[in-house]
């Protein structure tokens, strides 16, 4: 075993392998939802929601993109928990779990048409909204407290504290860069999604950065045996 450069406790083969399955698990949601671009065409990426590739024809590719991005937040979980010494750290930790949950609750549940009335709306519409409601802003909480808390190790190089802590506030960043724009955009479009928004491209965008988090992190593990003495 060797000691991790991002933490003071020993790193074992099985966290290595854990973070190795991180990385390749946010690699496939990636790949799976580029797929999707070119496999259903009808759906505008520039307003229309990821979920939404999940309705119809191919829906089984998106249900599998959200259980490989909750596989990756849970082989991360396994992958660092040995390093996170902090309370704030432990919280994130704990958190990543919650939002993997929601993740396959989102997978499990496919979500109603962005463009859907009130009377078109179904149970299993409302239980993946519920789900969103969780992991999207969950997730750049779990990321600052989890980055927060490598960072403060003391064997944590500047490089390392600058691309962890790096990538979790640009999940913040991302989230709070939608959020304000559909509070802004979408009322003077009468309240509804459709075209002429970007809401699509910068959901795209939150995911991708929480992707890049994932990677981030796995990366600098499965690294760490490499590393020690």
């Amino acid at each position: 075993m060797a000691e991790n450069s991002i933490g003071t406790q020993p790193v074992t083969i099985t966290s290595v392998a854990a973070a190795r399955l991180s990385f390749a698990a946010a690699v496939t949601f990636l790949v799976l939802l580029a797929i999707l671009h070119f496999i259903k065409p009808e759906l505008d990426p520039s307003w229309h929601f990821v979920s939404e590739y999940a309705i119809g024809s191919y829906g089984w590719v998106m249900m599998l993109a959200f259980f490989s991005l909750a596989l990756s937040c849970v082989s991360l979980f396994v992958a660092v928990r040995s390093q996170i010494g902090t309370i704030g750290g432990k919280i994130g930790l704990a958190m990543l779990l919650v939002v993997a949950a929601s993740l396959v609750a989102g997978g499990a549940f496919t979500s109603d048409p962005i463009t859907a009335s009130k009377d078109e709306l179904t149970t299993h519409g409302h239980l993946h909204g519920l789900a969103a409601i969780v992991s999207i802003p969950g997730f750049p909480l779990a990321a600052v407290l989890i980055s927060l808390s490598f960072a403060r190790q003391r064997q944590a190089s500047s490089t390392v504290r600058q691309s962890l802590i790096g990538a979790a506030l640009l999940t913040g960043v991302s989230v709070a860069a939608m959020f304000v724009y559909i509070a802004v955009a979408l009322p003077r479009h009468g309240g509804n999604f459709g075209p002429g928004l970007v809401t699509g491209w910068l959901q795209r965008f939150v995911v991708a950065t929480y992707c890049v988090w994932l990677m981030t992190v796995a990366w600098h593990a499965t690294q760490s045996r490499g590393q020690g003495t």
